[in-house]
């Protein structure tokens, strides 16, 4: 099977090499990454622009925002499978998307864990976001499988549309709600860590940012048929916590 990967990206030069050399040293062999690029103004384009080899599609131009982009990757995918690999984030080893091949089997998607590093490097560990155990009524709770680590076949997204463009941070949680929410669908989690994201993305930068995503997320579960309330959507905090104890 072929595994579409997108990044997107926009002045990203720090860290763009580090994501597409984590793409690069994949062992699985049929990979189609996609880079879309959000008409940067520094050098993210030429550092990109060094590994044809590995990179399939490369497209730089204005966009609407993060959502917008990931729905232009959407679009140019041809993959099998997709998934979503951020511009500060890495693969967490070299034969994961072999891992997650190989346990996708007969579901629509798969899931897994993710570790939050320092915005510096990879060294640091300061928290593990643990997908075991996840089951569709806590969404309610506003939670949700890890986004990084969410593969899906391409059909879902087919049938479930795009992004919504007008969240500036909880798309990732309308999406995978509509994503499970697909009739006759069936999803698997792999006790492995995916992704390695750096600390410092839209969703995990300040008071402001949480009440953004917390707001969308309630509009996303009424629009969506699920109940839930702001006492409900605070309710997941207690484990996000947890989640800096046990990293």
């Amino acid at each position: 099977m072929k595994v579409s990967i997108i990044t997107i990206c926009f002045n990203s030069e720090k860290t763009i090499e580090d994501t597409i050399q984590s793409v690069q040293f994949q062992t699985y062999p049929d990979i189609e990454y996609i880079v879309v690029d959000g008409n940067s103004k520094d050098s993210t384009n030429e550092i990109v622009s060094k590994y044809t080899d590995i990179v399939s599609v490369h497209i730089s131009e204005p966009d609407k925002g993060l959502y917008d982009a990931m729905n232009k990757g959407i679009q140019l995918a041809t993959g099998d499978i997709i998934g979503v690999l951020n511009s500060d984030d890495i693969l967490a080893d070299t034969n994961i998307i072999q891992k997650l091949v190989n346990s996708i089997v007969q579901h629509d998607g798969i899931y897994g864990d993710v570790g939050f590093y320092s915005e510096h490097d990879f060294s640091y560990k300061k928290r593990h976001y643990s997908s075991a155990g996840f089951e569709k009524s806590k969404f309610s709770r506003g939670m949700m499988p890890a986004h990084p680590s969410f593969y899906l076949k391409k059909e879902c997204y087919e049938r479930a549309g795009l992004y919504r463009t007008d969240f500036k941070i909880a798309a990732d949680f309308d999406m995978i709600l509509r994503i499970f929410s697909l009739p006759n669908t069936s999803f698997t989690y792999l006790d492995e860590e995916i992704v390695k994201m750096r600390l410092g993305g839209v969703s995990t930068s300040g008071i402001t940012s949480n009440y953004i995503l917390n707001k969308e997320i309630l509009e996303s579960c009424r629009s969506n048929g699920v109940r839930a309330n702001w006492l409900s959507i605070m309710s997941k905090y207690p484990r996000k916590i947890m989640g800096y104890i046990f990293k």
